[in-house]
Order: C-alpha cells, then structure tokens, then sequence
C-alpha cells in the first residue's frame, strides 16, 4: 500500500476507485465498504483508494479537543492495508483544506491528482466548503469530469454510524467484549514500556508500564482487564490495570500489564495490548495486604477469562 501525505506533489496515470471518509475505528461497517472499493478496483484494473484525513476534521472545524479515537492513524493504516487498499491519502485537515468549494475539491483532487473513475460513498455524505455538497453533487460533477458514482445504502452507512457509536460507548463502559463484536478484532492500544516506581514487584506483580504516545486515543474506562500481548513472537497473556491507583499514595494515573508465566526485560520496547474481558472497577484498598490479596483474585479471574 502507498500513503500520501501531500496530495499536491502526488499523481497516478492508473486510475483510481476510491471512498471518502474518516474511518475511525475501521470496524466491519468500514470495512464492508473498503471491500467494495478494492473488489471494484481490482476486477477492473484500476487502483483500490481510501482518501481519509488527519487530524479529524471535528478537532480542527470545531475545535472538539476533547475527542478521542478509536484508532490511532498508525493503526488505521495497518488495517486498510490488511484490507487490500493500493493507495491511501492521508490529507491534513486544516483551515485550508477545509475552505476547498466542492467543485474545487473533486475537480483539483479526485480528478487532477487521483484520477477517479469510480466514487463509493454513502448517501449522507456532504463535502466542500461548510459541508455544503452532498451525493447528488458529487453525481452532478461526475456527469462533468467523466466518472461514475456509487451510493452506499441507508442501512449500510446507519450501521456503520451505530457502530462507531456504539464501540465508543462500550469502551468508556469497559465493556470490551462489545467493542470486539464490532470491529471483528479485539480492542487493543499501542505504547512503549516505561520506568515507573517498580513498587509491582514488591508486591508480587512486577507490571510493565505503557506509555501510550497519542493523546488522542481512546482509553477504556478505568479498571482491571485481562489481556494478551505478542512478545517475542509469543502470545503472553496477562492482567492490565488502566487508573489512578488510589491506593499508593503519588503514584499517579498508569496503564499497567502484569504478564503471565514471563520473565524478561521489556523496557524501550513497544508492545500492542489486546483486551480480552473486564474483571472489575478500579478500588481503594485500606491497606497493601488487602491489594496483594486482590492482585490474586484478579489473577484468578484473568486467567479463568483466558480459558474460556
């Protein structure tokens, strides 16, 4: 797969069958979509495209600060290219790009630089300008520069719409379980193993602690989760803490991962998480005998959630 960043310096003489969104979380309503896109493209020749955009355009149009993703933009690639997509456009979102008029978007963009022959996109979209273009637009100007247009039924793009909702919901719930129904692969996160207070291993639990780099990904709700991890080649399962560890006094907010049946040192390493199941809410212990005594449980529990 090739990925352009500036669409400006960017042209392709093979022709190109392309969808337009920002595919957050690129779940199996995504991904039902880019199917379509790379089966289209592929059985007539021409390129399999995804034109996405970064930052998502809510932090830019509406300053939405708060926003958290599903998936990381690194992530996002990883899982279109598994996909079969040719080329992915990555255009940064910003003031500029977004005073493009509608007609100055298709005719410079998809039609100067990526030669479109086909577009697939739902009947909702809007584009341009104050969002001010939609499918009968975009119909209209292929009817002037020569390519077809393919509409995403109503049912299909609400689906996909309920599911970015819905797996936003389950995350901030804990409720990974949900989270996996809708993206076909467990919920995982990205980050580099870091020097913390190394107090785990005074209590029997030496953890790995993930600093996860983006500030922008969502993190599921504060709790004990069990988890696996890919180490070495090796599928490790483990238990991870995501809080703010109320009972040790400084410590602080932390991602942690007590891995299970291993020995070795991780730090500077960048590990993928994949949550398995929830096993509880984050809680303050009186005590440090009580925590250890909970550490136990939790091991129990993680490892019988692991055997299902």
């Amino acid at each position: 797969m090739r990925e352009i960043t500036d669409i400006t310096t960017f042209t392709t003489q093979q022709p190109t069958v392309l969808t337009i969104g920002t595919f957050d979380g690129v779940h199996l309503g995504h991904q039902k979509i880019v199917k379509r896109v790379v089966t289209t493209a592929h059985q007539e020749g021409l390129l399999a495209t995804v034109f996405t955009f970064f930052p998502h355009p809510r932090m830019v149009v509406q300053h939405d600060k708060g926003l958290k993703l599903i998936h990381t933009l690194e992530e996002k690639k990883q899982l279109l290219q598994q996909l079969g997509v040719d080329l992915l456009v990555v255009q940064p979102f910003n003031e500029a790009f977004a005073q493009l008029t509608a007609e100055e978007f298709v005719s410079t963009i998809l039609v100067q630089h990526l030669n479109v022959k086909k577009v697939i996109i739902g009947y909702d979209h809007r584009f341009g300008r104050n969002r001010t273009a939609n499918i009968d637009d975009m119909r209209l100007f292929g009817e002037k520069y020569g390519f077809a247009v393919e509409e995403i039924s109503v049912q299909e793009v609400d689906e996909v719409s309920v599911s970015s909702t819905k797996i936003r919901e389950a995350l901030n719930k804990g409720d990974v379980t949900t989270a996996e129904h809708y993206l076909g692969t467990p919920y995982s996160l990205t980050g580099t193993v870091v020097h913390g207070l190394k107090l785990g291993r005074t209590l029997g639990y030496p953890t790995a602690n993930i600093q996860v780099t983006e500030d922008y990904k969502l993190i599921p709700k504060d709790g004990v989760y069990a988890v696996y991890s890919y180490i070495g080649g090796r599928k490790v399962y483990g238990m991870m803490s995501i809080g703010k560890n109320p009972t040790i006094e400084g410590k602080g907010a932390s991602i942690e991962v007590y891995f299970f049946d291993f020995n070795g040192d991780l730090y500077d390493q960048k590990l993928t998480i994949e949550f398995v199941q929830y096993l509880r809410e984050e809680q303050k212990f009186d005590t440090i005998d009580l925590l250890k005594k909970q550490l136990q449980d939790d091991e129990t529990a993680a490892r019988k959630a692991i055997a299902v």
